[in-house]
Formats: structure tokens, sequence, C-alpha cells
């Protein structure tokens, strides 16, 4: 394994040292060429092409993996779904505002179709692999974005984050997923779910990472309906009131390594010197449970209902999931909308008593073949600690808290435009977990694809198909689909 650093602060070190920025950019096109996973991007630009791109500026050198719905010029969109591939005219302006400060969009990665999802199993190209173990989901919808930062693949890379979809596969992959305050990064040139309440997140091996990418990546955008002017917030000096659930309702809700993982982290921001108050997270609770049981279903459905109603190749649970949303009308949305009001209100007097919010990123970290077999109620339950968090409006950090055989992480969370002061605090609890970085850090690059004419052609059935909990074991030996 290769000793590299695989951070930004890495990939400034060897240009200090006399490498070049594309001399980076071609590295990173020939780990993810040489990464022996089929189904974690869509479109990757060839390693000599993207590396004649890298230029200077302060992400000079830096190569940046795209989840396939957001807008990157030269490469196809498609939101997971073959038939509605379409070629765009120019960068999304979050792209292009990372491109202007020197970095360099070398591919365009998997997800759950049409960002619906947590589970990063519903897509018509295979199932990233998730470099911990093979067998368990890698989190969606952001899957492809997150499974290469995890297998230390590219240092920085782009998700979306509607229900929870920049923080759950960061979980799964023990890396950093950063969700800003809704607007604050503009959301054109995103095939929308919920377009009025998603965000473009970012994905990275370290909170201070993230945050630079946040940096360039923000700011208004007069075109977008749905951005922001940024409103300048901060947290109090000192001893932070850290929010948390009673300790006995997360011991009786979560995998043994994740309740130890939230453990860690409580304790390490308590050896920071903050204090622990417990709240009551139903307000919460409740908000979460309104996207995909209320009314904001129906806005998938204005998204890419008319689209799904007939595509052929249309993931059959997430077709089923949008179709969902005829089923709410005008009066519902106000419904809903009067009742996220009073939460909105009763979520309000618990921040009165906090000054963050700390949760587990999820409660279980569930198989392919229990996702396989229960694909709504799993999803379900992987939103419980994420999905109320743009409803209630609130930014939120994910942080890797403990590594065992799989990780375990906790998100933190703050009211809108408290994000600087959440990188802060990020850092430095980052920095007090001291957990090693990814899956592997920064791996030495591996053989590339057998030719096709060394393939064997092998037929496979029941357990061994895509989706299935041994097709992992054929993509292992470098299996691919045919």
């Amino acid at each position: 394994m290769s000793v590299q650093d695989p951070t930004l602060a890495g990939v400034q070190a060897r240009l200090a040292a006399g490498a070049t920025p594309a001399d980076e950019i071609s590295a990173a096109c020939a780990r993810l060429a040489g990464y022996r996973d089929p189904a974690l991007l869509l479109h990757a630009g060839a390693g000599a092409t993207m590396a004649a791109q890298a230029g200077s500026g302060p992400l000079a050198g830096v190569a940046l993996v795209v989840k396939d719905n957001i807008d990157v010029a030269g490469m196809p969109t498609t939101a997971g779904c073959p038939s509605f591939s379409y070629a765009p005219g120019a960068d999304a302006p979050v792209v292009a505002r990372l491109r202007a400060a020197g970095a360099v969009p070398v591919a365009k990665a998997n997800l759950d179709q049409f960002a619906t999802g947590l589970v990063g199993t519903r897509s018509a190209h295979g199932i990233p692999r998730n470099p911990f173990d093979p067998t368990r989901i890698p989190g969606g919808s952001s899957s492809g974005s997150a499974m290469a930062v995890a297998a230390g693949l590219v240092s920085v890379a782009l998700g979306t984050d509607t229900a929870g979809s920049g923080r759950v596969p960061a979980a799964f992959g023990n890396i950093v997923g950063f969700k800003p305050t809704r607007g604050l990064v503009s959301t054109r040139g995103v095939v929308p779910a919920v377009r009025s309440l998603d965000c473009v997140s970012v994905f990275a091996h370290t909170v201070a990472d993230a945050w630079t990418v946040l940096t360039h990546a923000a700011g208004f955008d007069a075109e977008d309906p749905f951005s922001r002017r940024a409103v300048d917030a901060d947290l109090p000096d000192g001893r932070l009131r850290i929010g948390i659930p009673p300790p006995a309702v997360l011991e009786a809700d979560l995998a043994p390594h994740l309740l130890a993982g939230w453990r860690a982290a409580a304790a390490a921001l308590v050896a920071l010197g903050h204090a622990l108050v417990v709240i009551d997270l139903d307000p919460f609770l409740a908000a979460a449970g309104l996207l995909y049981q209320g009314p904001w279903v129906a806005e998938r459905t204005a998204a890419v209902g008319d689209y799904l109603a007939t595509a052929s190749d249309g993931d059959p649970v997430v077709a089923a999931i949008v179709r969902g949303g005829r089923a709410y009308d005008a009066v519902a949305a106000y419904r809903g909308s009067y009742q996220l009001a009073r939460l909105r209100r009763l979520a309000d007097a618990q921040w009165e008593g906090m000054d963050v919010l700390l949760l587990p990123t999820v409660r279980e970290h569930p198989t392919l073949a229990e996702v396989a077999a229960d694909p709504l109620g799993v999803n379900a339950r992987l939103g419980r600690y994420t999905n109320f968090a743009n409803l209630l409006d609130t930014c939120a950090v994910a942080v890797p808290a403990a590594l065992a055989a799989l990780p375990a992480g906790v998100t933190v969370f703050a009211p809108a435009w408290h994000d600087a002061a959440l990188y802060r605090l990020g850092v430095r609890l980052q920095e007090r977990l001291a957990l090693p970085l990814g899956a592997t850090a920064w791996p030495a690059p591996t053989a590339p694809p057998l030719p096709p004419s060394s393939l064997v052609t092998v037929a496979v059935f029941g357990a061994h198909l895509r989706g299935q909990p041994l097709n992992p074991r054929l993509v292992a030996f470098g299996g691919r689909f045919l």
C-alpha cells in the first residue's frame, strides 16, 4: 500500500515537492481505471485528456468525482437511468466554480436512480462495492461518489443530499459528508429529486477538506430560484451545549458498533470541554417521517414522474415511490405544510436548550440481501436520523466516529447558516477521534482490467445476480456484467 496522503494537504505537499497538477490528475485517473468495480463510475474521462485540463488555482491538482445527477460539460448526465441520458451544454454552476478554482472533474459516479434512496442499490448500472464488506450496501443515493472517496481513489467528490444521501454513505465508508444549508450551493444543473429541499454535498477524507471545497462551491446564484444569500451566524464561544437523545433510546435502537461510535463521539466532545444535554427528539423524528410519508413525495413526481411513467429502464422501487406522489393533492400539500410548521416550532423550542445536535448517522448497516428482501423498510429505517435536516433547515456534517470491522459515524447538526461554525467543531471532533482515513488510505494502483479476449463468459443465477448477496464475490474476482 502506498503511504501517500489522500487529503488536499497531501496534494499540496506533492505539488510543493515538484509534482505538477497534471501528474496528480493522471494518478487519480489511473486509480479510478484500475479499481475493479464496474458499478462505481458511469463515465470516466481519459487520463491524458483530463490531465490536459489541469490548471492553476487553490484546488490545482484536485481530481473531482461528480454524482451523475449533476451536469458536467463533456460528460453525459443519466441520473442512474440510461434512457434519460443527455449531453449538458455547460457545467452546473457548482462544477464551474470548482473548475475555476483549479479542480478537474474526471468522472461521473453511480447513484440511486433519480437520487431516490438511501441504500445505493437502485441503479440500472449495478451496485457500487462497499470496500469494508462487499456483502453490505454502500449507502445512497450518492453511492458512487462516496465509495470513490472511501476506497482512496480521489480526495473529494460531489454528491447530493435531500434525505441524507450526503451523510448515509459517508457513515458506511468511514469518510466525511458535509451537507450545507439549503441554498448555500446552487442546485441549478442538478436533476431534481425534491427541488425545494435538494442540496449539493461534499465527500472528503477530512472535515477541513470538505469545507475547503464548499467554500469554493458556494455562492448566490440569481438564476437558481432556490439559491439563498448567506447569513452570518456563529455558535457561542467556549463551551457548547451538545443536544443528545435520551441514551436509553439509542441503546435500544442502534446496532452495537454504531452505538459504540456514538458514545465515542459524545465522549470526545465532552473531552473538548462541551456539555451533553438531553433533548426531546420527537419533533425531529416526526418531521423526518414527512419526507416519504407526506406530500413532499409529490415533488419527486413533479420532477421525473412523467418520464418514469413510460421509461423502460426505470428502477421498479424508484418508479413506485415516484408514482406514489400522485396520491397527494393540493389539500394534502397544505395540510402537510401546516404540520411541518408546527413541528418546526417544536424543534425551535429544543434548539433553545442546545447549540448543536449529535446523532448517530444511521441505526444499522444492512446487507444487500436485507435490502433486496425489504427495500422500502430498510430505506425508511436508514432515514430515521437524517430525513429531517432539510425540512427543518439545518446544516450537518457526518464524521467517522469508530472503526472496527465496519465503520460507525455520527452527524452533528446546527441551525441554518452555522456551516462555518459546524466546520470548526467538526475539525476538532475528527482530530480528537483520530481515526484512519477511509478504507485503505491511498492504495497503490491495481492492475488494469483484463482485456475482453482473456475473459471467460459465465452465466449466473440466483444469489450471484446483480443486487444479490453473492454478486460482490464475482465482482471482487474482476467479474463485470456483460
